[in-house]
């Protein structure tokens, strides 16, 4: 089995978080949420993205980014708009971290700067800003299950009320 992480750095709203939960849960990655957050996790639209699967979640919490990488170590792959290299000409190794930021500010250039190699980009057009959060969540987190295989996940569905046969 491989462990797939998925590392949200402050964000801000609780939608992009639910809809980022339900990513998870479908497809077995853990969620890092690392503090300070710009709601309650009881929030309701948190959980009115994320309800059917909130219990189903391997999540862990965080006080800042400190505490989270004095707790973890691993493969460390940081999303944003200032990225160099293209997010799907990168090979993700078990245990890679994929890390997000805040959706109004991304993540801290601090952290960036050390670690320009692992600096990654969704291609988008220059003149606009930036993808919404959990679409940019959900199209890493298939690209690295893609190359991977689609560990554990089924890979064809089943009519309702019909057969494929």
């Amino acid at each position: 089995m491989y462990n797939l992480n998925i590392v949200l750095v402050e964000p801000q709203i609780p939608q992009n978080t639910g809809n980022i939960s339900r990513t998870c849960a479908v497809t077995g990655a853990r969620l890092h949420l690392i503090r300070p957050l710009g709601f309650e996790i009881t929030d309701k639209n948190l959980k009115r993205a994320g309800l059917d699967y909130w219990d189903k979640l391997d999540i862990t919490y965080y006080d800042n980014l400190d505490d989270f990488f004095s707790k973890n170590s691993g493969n460390f792959f940081f999303f944003t708009t200032k990225g160099k290299n293209v997010y799907s000409n990168v090979s993700y190794p078990d245990n890679s971290y994929l890390f997000f930021g805040r959706e109004d500010a991304g993540l801290p250039e601090e952290l960036l700067v050390k670690n320009p190699q692992n600096c990654m980009r969704i291609p988008m057009r220059p003149t606009l800003r930036s993808l919404n959060l959990s679409n940019s969540v959900a199209i890493a987190v298939y690209e690295v299950l893609r190359q991977w295989d689609f560990p554990e996940l089924a890979s064809e569905g089943q009519l309702t009320r019909y057969t494929w046969d």
